[in-house]
């Protein structure tokens, strides 16, 4: 009789275990709080690091828009390694858990698929081969092997090219912070992309560079520019308003103030703001403009007054200051290159490269743009590659990572390296290194990538860059 007793017991226990067990189960399901992130919180999330994309400072110093007042290392290319962790992390872990989602309708897929391509591009651009086939694949993979930046482009294209398929005008997209659910402008923003990366390809595959971005221009690119909002909001305010809350660390560069200076290029009085010392002067114009000297030492940029320097311009460091995606004015110079390639886009250079300058001018100054970029092209009109390559150099301002990226495959405007440069070579890099816990955690495929790349500094040139 014990013996049953303890056995009917021991039922009893098992069975309430198991029902508990079950009722658990259920309770630990909140129908309030979605296991699975909503798509259209993960596409904001992910559309916000834009605005670390236009308004990061390295490649702006790299490429001289600025010059550093205090703290002069990174102007002098002081840094080598940089993680790209946070890329990883962050803005493509909130796509690819948009495109991997059951949920999720292909509106938000063929958004996230642009978005993702947009921080791919910049990335490769920097590093060169990444993570890219293998990544974003969480605990299935934590030493994902190096795809090569051929692979990289050529991938990010085709993947630009099915994603605007996607779109059903049938279907909404919310939680769009750049474009307001407008889907037409998704179309015209990934077929910009598709172009950009085809023609940064012009110089190592020049047959597939044609091809890719003949297609892109006949899909449809941008009309109108692309700009990132920020808004009057410590939240989500400009980065380049932020910066300047307590400190005054970047000044316009001396090089880019004389360069525009003798052009007469009236766009720098609102790249940069009068320097003080020159008001009390007297100076007008142009002339109220000071660029900081580029490059310097600590010392010597310490011992410059900021009343003798001009900072940047509030059209940048207002709290609410759009900064640029992609500008028309972009477009149309990448069609000036392209139609002096001899590839079929309507027009001609220097059709394009006036609308260029003037698309440009009219960012910058509205209505008024128009006849002072009529007034400047009297005086700098077209005459070759170069005349392009300046004009996008003064038209992607202030953006820098695209900048660079343009600077190092077209190596024009002539750029003078810092004086008191702390790298090797002496040289203004050219790719930024790994950072260094990729040598520690995923050693074998980050030595693989080290070995066809041909090394790990800022004097490693990329794939793409052959001049």
């Amino acid at each position: 009789m014990k013996n049953i007793k303890v056995k009917l017991f021991t039922l009893t226990l098992v069975s309430v275990f198991i029902g508990c067990n079950s009722d658990f189960g259920d309770m630990n399901v909140d129908p309030n709080n979605p296991s699975e992130a909503l798509p259209d919180l993960l596409l904001s999330s992910a559309l916000t690091s834009m605005s670390d994309v236009a308004g990061a400072v390295t490649g702006a110093l790299y490429v001289q828009y600025f010059s550093e007042t205090q703290y002069t290392e990174d102007s002098r290319y002081g840094t080598e390694q940089f993680s790209f962790d946070y890329w990883y992390s962050t803005p493509l872990n909130d796509c690819q858990a948009i495109i991997d989602s059951e949920s999720a309708t292909d509106n938000y897929k063929a958004a996230a698929r642009i978005t993702k391509a947009y921080f791919m591009h910049m990335m490769t651009d920097r590093w060169g081969m990444l993570p890219y086939s293998e990544a974003l694949q969480g605990a299935a993979n934590f030493q994902p092997a190096y795809d090569t930046q051929e692979s990289i482009y050529k991938g990010l294209i085709s993947d630009l090219t099915e994603a605007v398929t996607l779109f059903d005008a049938n279907s909404s997209l919310n939680g769009d912070i750049l474009f307001a659910g407008d889907q037409s402008r998704w179309v015209q923003f990934a077929n910009t992309l598709r172009m950009v990366m085809a023609l940064r390809l012009s110089g190592v595959d020049a047959a597939y560079a044609q091809s890719e971005y003949e297609k892109a221009v006949t899909a449809g690119v941008i009309d109108s520019d692309v700009m990132y909002a920020h808004l009057a909001e410590d939240a989500n305010a400009s980065p380049w308003y932020s910066r300047f809350i307590t400190r005054t660390d970047y000044a316009i560069s001396n090089t880019m103030d004389d360069m525009m200076t003798e052009k007469g290029d009236l766009r720098l009085l609102k790249f940069a703001d009068p320097a003080p010392d020159a008001e009390a002067e007297g100076l007008s114009g142009l002339e109220l403009i000071q660029g900081m000297t580029y490059g310097i030492s600590n010392d010597a940029a310490g011992a410059i007054q900021n009343s003798a320097v001009s900072f940047p311009g509030a059209a940048i460091r207002s709290q609410d200051s759009p900064l640029p995606i992609y500008t028309l004015a972009q477009v149309h110079l990448s069609h000036a290159e392209a139609t002096l390639h001899g590839w079929s886009v309507p027009g001609d250079p220097a059709t394009h490269y006036n609308a260029g300058v003037t698309a440009s001018f009219e960012q910058w100054w509205g209505a008024d743009g128009t006849s002072a970029a009529a007034s400047y092209l009297e005086q700098n009109p077209y005459v070759d590659l170069n005349s392009i390559a300046y004009e996008k150099w003064v038209a992607a301002f202030p953006s820098g990572y695209e900048a660079w990226a343009e600077w190092r495959r077209l190596d024009y405007p002539m750029l003078t390296p810092a004086v008191d440069a702390q790298n090797t070579s002496g040289q203004i890099p050219v790719r930024h290194a790994y950072g260094q816990t990729e040598s520690e955690l995923n050693g074998a495929n980050y030595d693989a990538a080290v070995s066809a790349q041909g090394a790990d500094d800022l004097d490693t040139k990329l794939w793409w860059d052959v001049n």
